[in-house]
């Protein structure tokens, strides 16, 4: 423990001090996280072992306990115990993550004194993480509340039934599973949580405009792919926004467009397989959109590099969880109606296995352990891709890759040159996959057909889309 250093769950103080917000703090803080432990009687930074000396454990322990009790709201009740260390006696105060949030400080306030626990400090919580916590604490879905300044609409209710049981059937693996959708009805969205209901009037949430409109500017997905390790290139970049679940497929498409798909040779027939697992991918971004903070102002962000990919969500684990427990398969939602309506589109097949999932699909293909990590206010996840992979973009495309039939070919490199007129053959080559010579026996097709030209010198110049192809 010693030689780890605090964190987000550990924290050492010399002795009590005599400010006692230094400590309270720390101990409120741990309340609205995912708990922790303090132990007095090692400095703070060195991890220099001192003990409490002479003082009396017992009564340190009481003097601790009526401190927290008198300060803080609502009651906080630590279990404190003693530890020997390099034979001296170490007072441990161990908090449990607290069930009512938010805690704070009578004296101060709950805008001021609403600590939280990020990395290894402790922080006044801002506007957004105190709205968290009272939600939380109030056992509240921020989804399923209701969606100021928009009343019911019947059509779009029932455009959102059609969609939703469309979206189920296109994710059925059989004609068995198939048969097994149901219709969904006004009374079912009221159900999920997608429509509430006061007295006789009802009226749309937060999920049920995520699934439509979505009026929330925040809730988007950005997604990157990066020359080489770091974020210091990119080669290209799509923003997704409207509908999360289509926010979320077209994210993946993102993903598969610029992932390398290989085949091997099995018997009679050619089986395709993509340098990555596909389903964990799916599961990453599926998990991000489900779990992710909507009260936050960041959006996800999907980053793909050379030897990983990152998903990062805004909003830490929910309800106090931390990672190993997630990592167990014990889930806690917190958007329980998006999670509601995306079971029922069978974007995600049952609660809970989300992780273990992904490390399944990992450990089956062979690569390195996936890692997930609170990082700030927000949650990460990386699939690293395996040591003895290639990165995308060498000279050769991928070895044994299933041709892309000439006009799927084309079209995506004209939607290419329309999104990024700017872009130089090299990163056209790294998102094909193709050789420079593929690259440039493509380009020439294109201009010979009508349908590209170039404008301006090979440095500095752009490409000009002429006419598109779906129409040539």
């Amino acid at each position: 423990m010693i030689n780890a250093g605090e964190n987000k769950n550990i924290e050492w103080k010399r002795e009590i001090p005599k400010n006692h917000e230094n400590i309270l703090k720390d101990i409120i803080a741990f309340s609205n996280s995912t708990g922790g432990r303090l132990y007095i009687g090692i400095e703070d930074g060195t991890g220099i072992v001192y003990g409490i000396g002479d003082a009396s454990p017992f009564r340190m322990s009481d003097a601790l306990s009526n401190m927290i009790s008198a300060a803080c709201t609502p009651q906080i009740e630590p279990d404190i115990s003693m530890e020997t260390m390099d034979g001296k006696t170490v007072l441990v105060v161990d908090v449990p993550a607290g069930r009512f949030r938010p805690y704070y400080l009578k004296h101060k306030g709950k805008e001021a004194s609403t600590y939280v626990r990020i990395n290894g400090t402790s922080r006044v919580a801002d506007a957004a993480k105190l709205r968290e916590l009272e939600l939380e604490g109030d056992r509240v879905s921020y989804d399923s509340l209701r969606e100021i300044g928009q009343e019911f609409d019947e059509e779009k209710a029932k455009k959102l039934c059609e969609k939703m049981k469309q979206r189920a059937l296109a994710n059925c693996r059989n004609d068995e599973e198939r048969e097994a959708v149901k219709d969904l009805t006004i009374d079912k969205l009221i159900d999920f949580g997608l429509l509430g209901k006061n007295g006789s009037e009802l009226f749309p949430t937060h999920a049920f405009d995520l699934l439509c409109e979505n009026h929330n500017h925040a809730a988007k997905i950005q997604c990157a792919l990066f020359k080489g390790t770091t974020r210091s290139v990119f080669v290209d970049k799509k923003e997704f926004i409207g509908p999360i679940d289509e926010q979320l497929e077209e994210a993946y498409q993102f993903v598969l467009r610029h992932t390398n798909l290989g085949a091997t040779i099995n018997g009679l027939y050619r089986d395709e397989t993509y340098e990555l697992p596909v389903t964990a991918v799916r599961e990453m971004i599926a998990n991000a959109v489900i779990h992710r903070s909507y009260v936050n102002r960041s959006c996800i962000q999907v980053s793909m590099y050379d030897d990983r990919i990152e998903v990062d969500s805004p909003g830490t684990l929910y309800g106090g969880m931390d990672i190993e427990t997630a990592m167990s398969g014990r889930s806690m939602c917190r958007n329980e109606v998006i999670a509601e309506a995306f079971h029922y589109m069978k974007i995600v097949e049952t609660w809970g296995t989300g992780i273990p999932r992904i490390m399944d699909s990992c450990k089956e293909y062979g690569l390195p352990a996936p890692e997930f990590k609170e990082s700030g206010n927000g949650f990460k996840a990386i699939l690293y891709k395996g040591a003895n992979q290639e990165p995308k973009g060498a000279d050769q495309g991928p070895k044994g890759a299933e041709p892309m039939c000439a006009e799927e070919k084309k079209r995506i490199i004209i939607e290419i040159f329309q999104e990024r007129p700017e872009i130089t053959q090299t990163e056209l080559m790294k998102i094909l996959s193709l050789s420079r010579k593929q690259v440039q026996s493509e380009i020439k097709e294109l201009k010979d057909a009508g349908l590209l030209s170039r404008t301006g010198s090979n440095r500095n110049g752009r490409w000009i889309v002429t006419k598109n192809i779906k129409n040539s």
